[in-house]
């Protein structure tokens, strides 16, 4: 798949979902924002769903490959395990103050937000902090970075990657997670911005607050790809930690959801050990099939053999797996 064309789905599959349904609308719009011109192209190879409207890949970026390196499943195991323990610590110290913004990058449905909004509702109260999801424009960036410009205060971005693409937010966010001594937000447009109250927002602030990024987005992938917006994308990741969960292949996101599995995901939902054991053994016999491999998927499978303990592998044959 060309450059293009893999930022264009990327960029649906993060806005909408992996397998997600989206229509002409949706598909140029985000043509638009990501800066991808006359995106006919995706109405010929997207599987068209009728009356306007396209069902989008269920993987990362492309298909996940296969490992070329050989590495055990013991290994595999130990390095996605350390990856995630570092995504832990380092969101765990930005959200307390002590780290100034960290950008945790993987596929979507591994727990990247799990670990993060557990760790929000752990923070004392009277820390502000707000989470953002969805589209978000220049403007409602800088009002939401002044609302929570004191020290100790936080913004979540997750699953917001509209900021990603565009450029007056990129230079917003950089300025916003510069190492220098202080940082200096400014907005020197003429568009009026007014707080909650009505008054009018200043034209430059201090922010001295922390910003945790979660995005579906490989910065490494893009900036290699040269991407359009590489530089912004470089000097991101310059001024941020950045934490690349590293999942690649359909083994990688196994071992995932098996570690979370084993950690009580399903057992505090009431399924016993063989029922667990039962649903990840159907994952792994059906990896090729499943419209995504996701901790999504455990759920909608779990609830499946809630539902329909007998019937429920009959149920997920259709509702759950590609023809």
């Amino acid at each position: 798949m060309e450059s293009s064309q893999t930022t264009l789905v990327a960029a649906l599959a993060a806005k909408f979902g992996p397998g997600a349904i989206v229509t002409n609308r949706d598909v140029y719009g985000t043509a638009a924002e990501v800066g991808v011109p006359k995106p006919h192209w995706f109405f010929r190879v997207a599987k068209n769903a009728g009356r306007g409207r396209w069902v989008l890949p269920t993987s990362y970026s492309a298909d996940p490959v296969e490992p070329e390196v050989a590495e055990s499943d013991e290994e595999a195991s130990e390095r996605i395990a350390a990856r995630f323990a570092v995504m832990q610590e380092m969101a765990d110290s930005t959200l307390t103050g002590k780290n100034r913004a960290v950008i945790l990058s993987g596929p979507p449905g591994v727990g990247k937000s799990h670990g993060v909004t557990q760790s929000l509702e752990a923070l004392e109260d009277g820390v502000k902090r707000v989470v953002v999801r969805g589209f978000v424009r220049p403007t409602g960036l800088y009002k939401t970075l002044y609302e929570h410009r004191e020290p100790g205060s936080v913004v979540v971005f997750d699953d917001a990657d509209s900021i990603f693409f565009d450029d007056v937010s990129l230079n917003i966010l950089k300025t916003a997670c510069d190492t220098t001594r202080t940082r200096r937000v400014s907005w020197l447009a003429e568009t009026r911005m007014e707080d909650e109250g009505g008054d009018r927002l200043p034209r430059s602030f201090l922010f001295e607050g922390s910003i945790v990024f979660i995005t579906n987005y490989d910065f490494d992938a893009m900036i290699a790809r040269g991407h359009r917006l590489a530089p912004h994308f470089e000097a991101m990741v310059s001024r941020s930690h950045y934490v690349d969960l590293a999942l690649r292949s359909r083994r990688d996101y196994l071992i995932r959801i098996r570690q979370v599995v084993a950690g009580g995901m399903l057992t505090d939902e009431g399924l016993s050990k063989s029922q667990c054991d039962e649903l990840l053994s159907f994952m792994e016999k059906n990896q090729t099939r499943l419209r995504e491999l996701s901790l999504r998927m455990v759920i909608k499978l779990a609830s499946l053999m809630k539902c329909s303990p007998g019937r429920w592998m009959s149920l997920a044959e259709v509702t759950c797996c590609k023809k």
